[in-house]
This record gives C-alpha cells, sequence and structure tokens, in this order.
C-alpha cells in the first residue's frame, strides 16, 4: 500500500514537481519527464492542464455513475448526486465497484477523477484511500458551494469546504472547481458577491495549502470567459459541457479566451447524459460494441480541440474504463466516413435527451 502524503509534504512539492513537469513538455512530445507525471502508463497520453504545471491523463474519470443498475441490479438507484447516493457510500456492493473502476483506470494510466457533488466525494475518497498518490482528487461539494446563496461568500465556502474535507477524510484537494450558479442570478450585487466570494475562498485555500490548483465549473459559456479575464490567476481551470456533437464558434468562442489565459479544461457530459448511445450500457446488451464505437469516437473528436485537456467521461465497469483508454490510443483525427457517422449520432443524441437535460442543445456552439 503507498504511503499516505501529508498536506505538509504536498505544499512543499506539488508545485514544484509540476514545474519540471513543464520544462519537460518543451523538449517535445517525447520529451515528457515520465517520472513527474502521476501514475505514468506509457499507453495513456497525457497533456497540460493549462498553466497548472500539471500533466493529466487525455482521459480521465468522471464522477458519475448513471446506469449503474445494469452493473448492480435492478434495485439500484442514483447517478452520483442525488440524496439516495449518500447511502450508496454505505453499501459495500456499491463501493466494491467504485474501486474497481478506479483501480482499472489506475492500471491504464488515467490520473485525474472528478468529484462533483457530496456523495461522489465520499466514495472515490473511499476507493481511493492509501492510493492517493495515483490519482489528482477533483472536489466540488455542489450543494455547500456558489449555486446556493448561503455559500456564496469566502467565509462561506471556506467552512463548507473545511466540513466536506473533514467528512472525507482529505487533508488536501488537488482541484477544487467551484460550482456556479447554474441559473441567471437575480441583480448585479449577487453576481459581485458570488464572484468574488468564489475567487477569494480559492485564493485563501490554495494560501492555506488546502488545495494545489483552483477553478470553477459553469453553464454559462459567457460567464465562464468573463472571469478567465477578470481572475486569470484564481481561474486556472474550467469545467463546462462539450459534447460529441458541439462546434468550436469560428469567431468569440470561449476558447480563443481559454488558450489566451492558459486554463486548464475538463470537457463534461461527452456523451450528453447517454443521449449518444442505443444500448443501455450493460456487459450483455446487443448494441455494447456499437456504442462503444460511439464512445471512442466522440472521445477522438473531443480531443481534436488542442483546447481541452481532457473529457472526463462517468464510467460504470471496467469495460467502460478500456473502451475509453482505447479512444485515446486510436488515430486521433476521424476519417470522412467517421466524420459522417458521429454526425448522424449526434443529431439522434440531441433528439433523445431527457427532459432535464435539454439545456445541452445550448452547448452545440461554444
Amino acid at each position: 500500500m503507498s504511503r499516505r502524503i501529508t498536506r505538509r509534504e504536498f505544499a512543499r512539492t506539488g508545485f514544484a514537481a509540476g514545474v519540471g513537469i513543464i520544462r519537460a513538455r518543451a523538449v517535445g512530445a517525447r520529451g515528457y519527464d515520465t517520472s513527474k507525471i502521476l501514475n505514468y502508463n506509457e499507453n495513456m497520453e497525457y497533456r497540460p492542464l493549462g498553466k497548472t504545471g500539471l500533466l493529466v491523463s487525455a482521459v480521465c474519470l468522471g464522477g458519475h455513475w448513471k446506469r449503474l443498475a445494469t452493473v448492480l441490479g435492478s434495485g439500484f438507484s442514483g447517478e452520483g448526486y442525488n440524496k439516495v447516493d449518500f447511502d450508496n457510500v454505505n453499501d459495500p456492493a456499491f463501493i466494491k465497484n467504485r474501486t474497481e473502476v478506479v483501480s482499472r483506470a489506475i492500471e491504464v494510466g488515467i490520473n485525474y477523477v472528478d468529484a462533483c457533488a457530496g456523495p461522489e466525494i465520499l466514495a472515490y475518497a473511499k476507493a481511493l484511500k492509501g492510493r492517493r498518490d495515483k490519482m489528482y482528487f477533483g472536489y466540488s461539494w455542489h450543494v455547500r458551494e456558489s449555486r446556493f446563496k448561503e455559500y456564496q461568500t469566502a467565509p462561506a465556502l471556506l467552512k463548507g469546504l473545511d466540513e466536506g474535507m473533514k467528512e472525507a477524510g482529505l487533508d488536501y484537494i488537488d482541484l477544487w472547481r467551484i460550482s456556479l450558479p447554474m441559473t441567471r442570478v437575480q441583480s448585479l450585487s449577487e453576481l459581485k458577491r458570488v464572484e468574488e466570494g468564489a475567487t477569494e475562498a480559492l485564493y485563501r485555500a490554495k494560501k492555506a495549502g488546502k488545495i494545489r490548483i483552483g477553478g470553477v465549473s459553469s453553464h454559462n459559456r459567457t460567464w465562464l470567459a468573463q472571469l478567465i479575464r477578470q481572475y486569470p490567476e484564481q481561474i486556472e481551470v474550467v469545467l463546462f459541457p462539450y459534447t460529441a456533437a458541439t462546434k468550436r464558434l469560428p469567431v468569440d468562442s470561449i476558447f480563443d479566451v481559454v488558450q489566451k489565459y492558459k486554463v486548464g479544461v475538463f470537457a463534461i457530459k461527452p456523451f450528453a447524459d447517454n443521449s449518444l448511445f442505443v444500448g443501455d450500457s450493460s456487459l450483455d446488451s446487443p448494441y455494447r460494441d456499437q456504442d462503444d464505437r460511439r464512445a471512442r469516437l466522440a472521445i477522438r473528436y473531443i480531443l481534436s480541440n488542442p483546447a481541452i485537456t481532457a473529457p472526463i467521461p462517468g464510467m460504470i465497469n471496467r469495460h467502460q474504463v478500456d473502451n475509453a483508454a482505447l479512444a485515446v490510443r486510436e488515430r486521433r483525427e476521424l476519417d470522412l466516413k467517421e466524420k459522417a457517422e458521429l454526425e448522424a449520432f449526434g443529431k439522434r443524441m440531441w433528439a433523445n435527451l431527457r427532459p432535464q437535460y435539454r439545456w445541452l442543445r445550448d452547448w452545440e456552439y461554444v
């Protein structure tokens, strides 16, 4: 079992190691100092996480566990962020599944997991116990963050962070990516409170050695671009939707801002709430091979955008992990036939969105 890293060691060595990675990167595509890459695997590609100094795997592990009933049985419910999922964290069968998925992710060289709700933080903290030196941990306990009015000031956010870290048994966090409000804020005063509260909390948490890097997630790309411009030191990483059918705007794209300020990007919802697929994600589905191909095409397509660090799909079994890793090893650019396939799949994907996810259509052009 790996030795646990203390916060003091983390604060002393983490940034220096990151700088070494960037210097190695300058040598060329094959010039990485692989000893500085967390959980390095020669069959995995690693990309710079913006200006943070870290290299992360070209596909990472998203926090959600949608469709897990196909593995654990029809009695299982939960997707990662619902109230029922707090009970799942105490279910041995569930924790066994999460641990197996994390273990396989580590084996193929994946080195980042994104936990964006309380149950996900608790589950992945358990699954990574004793091996935090294998994966970076992304953290967002969203109900204790800026989406809720009582957590829109720096003191409240930091209090929520301390409570969450204590509950999950975490000494430090690699990426605290604060979840911003999903709907329009009601006034300019609230907008100012949210922005100043989040950025001040990130600054203070980093200064205290509780986090390595800071960022935000949002479903509003205009707001994200504004925040990056206004707070380039605090906003090091952003998370937003980028699906198998998302396209970069030719002008006024958020990627223009991302690249200018060297911000890392994790693409959420790459499979658009699984509406990309035909089958139910079970291992014995008659559509498994077809859906595996769709997943790989989507990952390859997303990675063809150099401004994106990595897509972060949720995965429910070892097979899905292997399929995602295979996509990274396959030819990056899609040929004409594959582009036509993906375009057809994308049209079906938009049509099959669940009502609560139809907002994803707003992210067809970014």
